[in-house]
Protein backbone atom coordinates (compact mmCIF):
# COMPACT_ATOMS: atom_id res chain seq x y z
CA UNK A 1 0.00 0.00 0.00
CA UNK A 2 2.77 2.39 0.78
CA UNK A 3 4.63 1.86 -2.41
CA UNK A 4 1.25 2.45 -4.13
CA UNK A 5 0.93 5.44 -2.36
CA UNK A 6 4.39 6.50 -3.10
CA UNK A 7 4.10 6.02 -6.86
CA UNK A 8 1.29 8.11 -7.07
CA UNK A 9 2.28 10.68 -5.55
CA UNK A 10 5.63 11.04 -7.21
CA UNK A 11 3.19 10.66 -10.48
CA UNK A 12 1.13 13.60 -8.90
CA UNK A 13 3.79 15.71 -8.74
CA UNK A 14 5.57 15.13 -12.42
CA UNK A 15 2.55 15.97 -13.48
CA UNK A 16 2.24 19.37 -11.73
CA UNK A 17 5.66 20.27 -12.54
CA UNK A 18 4.52 19.63 -16.38
CA UNK A 19 1.27 21.26 -15.89
CA UNK A 20 3.46 24.15 -14.84
CA UNK A 21 6.01 24.42 -17.47
CA UNK A 22 3.50 23.83 -19.96
CA UNK A 23 2.00 27.36 -18.69
CA UNK A 24 4.46 29.63 -19.91
CA UNK A 25 4.98 27.28 -23.01
CA UNK A 26 1.77 28.00 -23.96
CA UNK A 27 1.97 31.86 -23.32
CA UNK A 28 4.99 31.85 -25.53
CA UNK A 29 2.81 30.13 -28.35
CA UNK A 30 -0.18 32.53 -27.91
CA UNK A 31 2.42 35.56 -28.22
CA UNK A 32 4.60 34.31 -31.44
CA UNK A 33 1.35 33.67 -33.11
CA UNK A 34 -0.23 36.91 -32.29
CA UNK A 35 3.78 38.75 -33.55
CA UNK A 36 3.15 36.24 -36.63
CA UNK A 37 0.07 37.93 -37.46
CA UNK A 38 0.83 40.78 -37.31
CA UNK A 39 4.03 40.91 -38.97
CA UNK A 40 1.85 39.24 -41.70
CA UNK A 41 -0.39 42.23 -41.74
CA UNK A 42 2.59 45.15 -41.98
CA UNK A 43 3.45 42.85 -44.85
CA UNK A 44 0.13 43.64 -46.80
CA UNK A 45 -1.74 46.87 -48.70
CA UNK A 46 -4.57 47.22 -46.04
CA UNK A 47 -7.12 48.71 -49.00
CA UNK A 48 -6.01 45.76 -51.45
CA UNK A 49 -5.04 43.02 -48.73
CA UNK A 50 -2.38 42.58 -51.60
CA UNK A 51 1.50 41.78 -50.31
CA UNK A 52 3.35 45.01 -50.03
CA UNK A 53 7.27 45.68 -52.25
CA UNK A 54 9.45 43.72 -49.78
CA UNK A 55 6.57 40.72 -49.36
CA UNK A 56 5.71 40.66 -53.21
CA UNK A 57 9.50 41.05 -54.28
CA UNK A 58 10.64 37.54 -51.47
CA UNK A 59 7.94 35.67 -53.26
CA UNK A 60 8.33 37.00 -56.84
CA UNK A 61 12.39 35.79 -56.79
CA UNK A 62 10.87 32.24 -55.44
CA UNK A 63 9.07 32.00 -58.38
CA UNK A 64 11.07 33.22 -60.96
CA UNK A 65 14.39 31.14 -59.73
CA UNK A 66 12.20 27.76 -59.00
CA UNK A 67 9.92 28.02 -62.42
CA UNK A 68 12.66 29.41 -64.50
CA UNK A 69 11.74 29.44 -68.19
CA UNK A 70 8.47 28.86 -67.23
CA UNK A 71 8.24 32.22 -64.87
CA UNK A 72 6.56 34.93 -65.65
CA UNK A 73 6.79 39.07 -63.86
CA UNK A 74 3.81 41.22 -64.87
CA UNK A 75 3.66 44.92 -64.33
CA UNK A 76 0.11 46.47 -64.48
CA UNK A 77 -0.76 50.56 -64.49
CA UNK A 78 -4.37 51.86 -64.37
CA UNK A 79 -4.70 53.82 -67.27
CA UNK A 80 -6.84 57.11 -66.50
CA UNK A 81 -6.82 56.52 -62.44
CA UNK A 82 -6.29 60.26 -61.52
CA UNK A 83 -9.72 61.11 -63.55
CA UNK A 84 -11.65 58.52 -61.31
CA UNK A 85 -10.15 59.87 -58.59
CA UNK A 86 -11.52 63.41 -59.75
CA UNK A 87 -14.92 62.40 -61.16
CA UNK A 88 -18.19 62.34 -59.29
CA UNK A 89 -17.38 59.27 -57.04
CA UNK A 90 -13.79 60.88 -56.26
CA UNK A 91 -11.21 58.91 -54.04
CA UNK A 92 -13.67 56.45 -53.13
CA UNK A 93 -14.37 55.07 -56.11
CA UNK A 94 -11.14 55.20 -57.09
CA UNK A 95 -10.35 52.84 -53.80
CA UNK A 96 -12.94 50.81 -55.43
CA UNK A 97 -11.52 50.08 -58.14
CA UNK A 98 -8.32 49.65 -57.04
CA UNK A 99 -9.42 46.74 -54.57
CA UNK A 100 -11.34 45.33 -57.65
CA UNK A 101 -7.88 45.30 -59.71
CA UNK A 102 -6.42 43.32 -56.52
CA UNK A 103 -8.94 40.49 -56.66
CA UNK A 104 -9.30 40.31 -60.35
CA UNK A 105 -5.06 39.84 -60.35
CA UNK A 106 -5.23 37.36 -57.71
CA UNK A 107 -8.16 35.47 -59.34
CA UNK A 108 -6.09 35.65 -62.61
CA UNK A 109 -2.52 34.60 -60.90
CA UNK A 110 -3.66 31.92 -58.80
CA UNK A 111 -2.07 29.75 -56.62
CA UNK A 112 0.92 29.28 -58.28
CA UNK A 113 1.33 32.88 -58.43
CA UNK A 114 1.56 36.08 -56.06
CA UNK A 115 0.43 39.79 -56.70
CA UNK A 116 1.82 42.47 -54.98
CA UNK A 117 0.52 46.32 -54.98
CA UNK A 118 3.71 48.55 -55.49
CA UNK A 119 1.84 51.58 -54.81
CA UNK A 120 -0.99 53.72 -56.19
CA UNK A 121 -2.05 52.39 -59.08
CA UNK A 122 0.92 49.92 -60.01
CA UNK A 123 0.60 46.07 -59.28
CA UNK A 124 3.17 43.49 -60.32
CA UNK A 125 2.36 39.89 -60.54
CA UNK A 126 4.84 36.61 -60.76
CA UNK A 127 3.44 33.36 -61.85
CA UNK A 128 4.32 29.82 -63.56
CA UNK A 129 3.04 30.34 -67.13
CA UNK A 130 4.64 28.35 -69.96
CA UNK A 131 5.82 30.07 -72.91
CA UNK A 132 3.23 28.30 -74.76
CA UNK A 133 -0.03 29.65 -72.84
CA UNK A 134 1.85 33.26 -72.33
CA UNK A 135 0.10 34.88 -75.13
CA UNK A 136 -3.19 33.58 -74.33
CA UNK A 137 -3.36 34.24 -70.53
CA UNK A 138 -2.18 37.75 -71.13
CA UNK A 139 -5.03 38.39 -73.33
CA UNK A 140 -7.25 37.02 -70.80
CA UNK A 141 -5.77 39.07 -68.40
CA UNK A 142 -6.11 42.47 -70.28
CA UNK A 143 -9.32 41.68 -71.02
CA UNK A 144 -10.22 40.87 -67.35
CA UNK A 145 -8.80 44.44 -66.08
CA UNK A 146 -11.08 46.10 -68.62
CA UNK A 147 -13.94 45.03 -67.30
CA UNK A 148 -16.34 48.40 -65.58
CA UNK A 149 -15.88 48.39 -62.06
CA UNK A 150 -19.32 48.90 -60.08
CA UNK A 151 -18.62 51.34 -56.94
CA UNK A 152 -21.06 52.80 -54.58
CA UNK A 153 -24.70 53.25 -54.92
CA UNK A 154 -24.75 50.52 -58.09
CA UNK A 155 -22.40 53.60 -60.57
CA UNK A 156 -20.30 51.99 -62.78
CA UNK A 157 -16.83 53.20 -63.75
CA UNK A 158 -14.76 51.97 -66.66
CA UNK A 159 -11.39 51.11 -66.54
CA UNK A 160 -8.31 50.26 -68.31
CA UNK A 161 -4.87 49.18 -67.41
CA UNK A 162 -1.49 48.65 -69.25
CA UNK A 163 0.25 45.60 -69.17
CA UNK A 164 3.87 44.31 -69.36
CA UNK A 165 5.17 41.28 -69.33
CA UNK A 166 9.08 39.69 -68.90
CA UNK A 167 10.36 35.78 -68.65
CA UNK A 168 13.42 34.44 -67.94
CA UNK A 169 13.44 32.48 -71.72
CA UNK A 170 13.39 35.73 -73.88
CA UNK A 171 15.37 37.56 -71.17
CA UNK A 172 18.33 34.88 -70.51
CA UNK A 173 17.65 35.53 -66.88
CA UNK A 174 15.83 34.66 -63.22
CA UNK A 175 16.89 38.09 -62.27
CA UNK A 176 13.87 39.71 -60.98
CA UNK A 177 15.85 43.14 -61.00
CA UNK A 178 16.25 42.91 -64.64
CA UNK A 179 12.61 41.23 -65.47
CA UNK A 180 10.95 44.04 -63.43
CA UNK A 181 12.84 46.74 -65.38
CA UNK A 182 12.10 44.94 -68.71
CA UNK A 183 8.36 44.16 -67.89
CA UNK A 184 8.00 48.35 -67.12
CA UNK A 185 10.04 49.19 -70.03
CA UNK A 186 7.49 47.14 -72.42
CA UNK A 187 4.34 48.30 -70.19
CA UNK A 188 5.30 51.83 -71.36
CA UNK A 189 6.09 51.04 -74.60
CA UNK A 190 2.19 49.55 -75.22
CA UNK A 191 0.56 52.45 -72.87
CA UNK A 192 -2.97 52.53 -73.85
CA UNK A 193 -3.13 50.55 -76.64
CA UNK A 194 -5.42 47.57 -74.83
CA UNK A 195 -2.88 44.49 -75.70
CA UNK A 196 -0.11 43.17 -72.77
CA UNK A 197 3.65 43.71 -74.24
CA UNK A 198 5.72 40.79 -73.36
CA UNK A 199 9.46 42.28 -73.19
CA UNK A 200 12.11 40.92 -75.50
CA UNK A 201 15.77 41.99 -75.09
CA UNK A 202 16.35 45.49 -75.66
CA UNK A 203 14.03 46.41 -72.96
CA UNK A 204 16.54 45.15 -70.41
CA UNK A 205 18.42 47.69 -71.34
CA UNK A 206 16.49 51.13 -71.52
CA UNK A 207 18.32 52.94 -68.85
CA UNK A 208 15.19 55.04 -67.64
CA UNK A 209 11.38 54.45 -68.16
CA UNK A 210 9.07 57.54 -68.09
CA UNK A 211 11.18 60.09 -66.84
CA UNK A 212 12.99 57.82 -64.12
CA UNK A 213 15.66 55.70 -62.88
CA UNK A 214 15.08 52.18 -63.75
CA UNK A 215 16.32 49.25 -61.06
CA UNK A 216 20.06 48.14 -62.46
CA UNK A 217 20.66 44.27 -63.35
CA UNK A 218 21.76 42.51 -61.29
CA UNK A 219 19.60 43.99 -57.99
CA UNK A 220 16.46 42.57 -57.05
CA UNK A 221 14.98 46.05 -56.51
CA UNK A 222 11.41 47.10 -58.13
CA UNK A 223 11.77 49.92 -60.66
CA UNK A 224 9.15 52.22 -59.11
CA UNK A 225 9.05 53.80 -55.28
CA UNK A 226 5.86 52.68 -53.15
Amino acid sequence: MDSVLRTQGRIGSRTLLLTTAAVPLAGWTVHALALHRKLSAARRDPLTGLLRRDGYTARAQQITHRYGAAALVVLVDLDHFKQINDGPGGHAAGDHVLAATATRLTAWAGSRGTVGRLGGDEFAVAVRIGPARRELRLAQLTALLAQPVEVEEGAVVDVAASVGAASPDVLGTTDLGVLQRAADAAMYAGKHNGRAVLADRSHAVVPSVNGRRAGRPGTHTLGRAA
